[in-house]
C-alpha cells in the first residue's frame, strides 16, 4: 500500500510541476514571437521597420510572413523550433548586454542571414513555385532550385535577397485582390 500511495504522489507532484513549467514555457515562446517583440530592441527595430515595407506583410495575397516564418524552423518541429529560437534569443540578449549592440552592423548582419538561410525556409511558405504560365525564366529558375542537378546548390536568396528588410523611403500599398468566380464575377460573396 506505500508503494502505491507513493508512486501516486510522485505522479501527482510531477504534474502539479510539469503543467505550470510547461505552461509558462509555451507562453514564453508564443509571446516572443510577435514582430512587435523582436522590434522592442533598438537593434532590431531598423529591420523590423524594413520589413514592414516589404512584400512579406504588404502583399496582394493579404499574407504577412512573420519574423520565425522566416527566421526560424517551423513549430511543429517543436524541438528544434525551441532550441533554434533559444539560441537566437540568448545571442541577442548577450550581445545587447556586452556591448555587442553598438557593433550590430545591418549590413552585415543580412549578410550572415542570406549566407546561412535554408532554402526550406522560404519553401515552408511559396509551395507552388513550379506553376508559373506567364513566367518561363522563373520557373526554370526554381526547378534550378528545387532539383539540384550537377552538384551546385541554388539557394532561393540567389536571386530573391532583396525582398525583405531593405530601407526604403515609401512603398506601394498592394491591394487585396479577391479571387474571380467561375462566371466571371469577382468574388463579393455572391
Amino acid at each position: 500500500m506505500k508503494r502505491k500511495t507513493k508512486s501516486i504522489l510522485l505522479v501527482l507532484c510531477g504534474i502539479v510541476i510539469a503543467f505550470p513549467l510547461f505552461s509558462m514555457t509555451y507562453y514564453t515562446m508564443v509571446r516572443t514571437s510577435t514582430p512587435e517583440f523582436c522590434g522592442s530592441c533598438h537593434e532590431i527595430r531598423p529591420a523590423v521597420m524594413a520589413w514592414k515595407m516589404s512584400s512579406h506583410v504588404n502583399n496582394g495575397q493579404g499574407f504577412v510572413a512573420d519574423c520565425m516564418d522566416c527566421h526560424l524552423p517551423a513549430p511543429h518541429d517543436t524541438f528544434d523550433f525551441f532550441f533554434a529560437k533559444s539560441a537566437h534569443g540568448l545571442k541577442d540578449v548577450v550581445s545587447h548586454f556586452t556591448g555587442g549592440a553598438e557593433a550590430y552592423d545591418r549590413t552585415i548582419m543580412k549578410e550572415r542571414i542570406w549566407v546561412s538561410m535554408k532554402n526550406d525556409q522560404c519553401l515552408k511558405c511559396h509551395r507552388n513555385i513550379l506553376h508559373m504560365p506567364d513566367k518561363r525564366g522563373a520557373m526554370l529558375a526554381h526547378r534550378r532550385v528545387l532539383f539540384n542537378q550537377g552538384g551546385d546548390e541554388y539557394r532561393c536568396t540567389d536571386c530573391h535577397r532583396h525582398l525583405v528588410h531593405n530601407d526604403r523611403q515609401t512603398f506601394d500599398y498592394k491591394q487585396y485582390k479577391a479571387p474571380y468566380r467561375a462566371n466571371g464575377l469577382r468574388n463579393l460573396g455572391i
